[in-house]
């Protein structure tokens, strides 16, 4: 076993990441101060930051081996903007629309506290919101560096969209009506899609940011892909087998709500299986890349092996 304390290390990168978020984070004021409040509930309820924190670690492995990388001031604000977007997803995942959740984290969701109406407008706050940090990011970038974060605000928008996150959505929406062929291809594409494009997206920007080249873009892409679909099947998994008070959400929502799994379709032990399978394949490919990986190499582990 390991000696190296990696939740001791995810909570101080967690820590860190809530203050950068709070400071972020626009200020409830006027008439819109109620959709603020719940944007700003929604965002500090927690989490595991996971997406911001991913995205520092790749930007670190290349800016701290080389020149070529723009300021960590401006690498906050993308830092900032995956978390909205991560967290609007989440608030609309909630609705009774969709997943009709009344926990997240162990504490009310955002339409349980205040309303599905203000969750909605939320939801679409934390998005523009997203789209406001990254802008101004890019404004007051030097023309150095437009390329490097016109490239990771792109990045970013087109995975978190129609072409990623969302067309994930709305294929897991119609394969739970009955619209859907339910089979292990769908299942593949919600799973890149809905989880794993974000995921893509926090690390491929990050490793943009820091200066990486096209070749070593290409290996953090394949990395995350591998990282994105194991994190969601280990979900799937604990939504079977979790604790309610460890997960802080109900189980068994993915029953529930005729979700398609990867047990659902693969079975127990073939999850359990994958699982390792891409983890240990993100492990390898890991090493091609330069900078100290250490941390990245324990956090996939714990990722995949997390209770909640």
């Amino acid at each position: 076993m390991s000696d190296y304390d990696i939740r001791g290390e995810i909570s101080y990168r967690k820590s860190r990441i809530d203050r950068i978020l709070k400071d972020m984070l626009p200020v409830p004021q006027g008439y819109a101060s109620t959709v603020i409040e719940a944007m700003n509930y929604s965002v500090e309820a927690g989490g595991k930051r996971l997406r911001p924190m991913l995205m520092s670690e790749c930007y670190h492995l290349f800016a701290d081996e080389g020149t070529d990388y723009v300021p960590e001031e401006t690498l906050r604000s993308y830092m900032g903007a995956i978390e909205c977007i991560h967290t609007y997803s989440l608030v609309h995942d909630d609705l009774p629309a969709m997943d009709n959740d009344m926990l997240r984290r162990g504490m009310p969701t955002t339409h349980a506290k205040y309303g599905e109406a203000i969750a909605i407008l939320a939801g679409d706050g934390l998005l523009n919101y997203a789209m406001e940090l990254v802008s101004r990011a890019v404004a007051s970038g030097s023309a150095e560096d437009m390329p490097r974060l016109a490239r990771a605000q792109r990045l970013i928008f087109d995975r978190s969209g129609i072409y990623g996150m969302i067309g994930g959505q709305c294929a897991d929406v119609e394969a739970e009506d009955g619209k859907g062929t339910l089979d292990a291809d769908l299942l593949g594409y919600i799973h890149r899609n809905k989880t794993a494009a974000l995921i893509i997206a926090s690390m491929l920007s990050g490793a943009i940011l820091g200066g990486a080249d096209e070749d070593d873009q290409g290996v953090v892409a394949l990395i995350a892909m591998r990282l994105g679909v194991a994190f969601q099947i280990r979900d799937d998994i604990l939504d079977i087998e979790g604790s309610e008070d460890t997960l802080g959400k109900p189980i068994g929502s993915d029953e529930k709500n005729d979700k398609l799994t990867y047990v659902a379709v693969h079975g127990m032990e073939k999850a359990r299986q994958d699982v390792e399978t891409m983890t240990a394949e993100a492990h390898d490919l890991l090493e091609h890349l330069p900078g100290d990986k250490t941390f990245l190499h324990e956090l996939f582990d714990e990722l995949v092996t997390r209770e909640n």
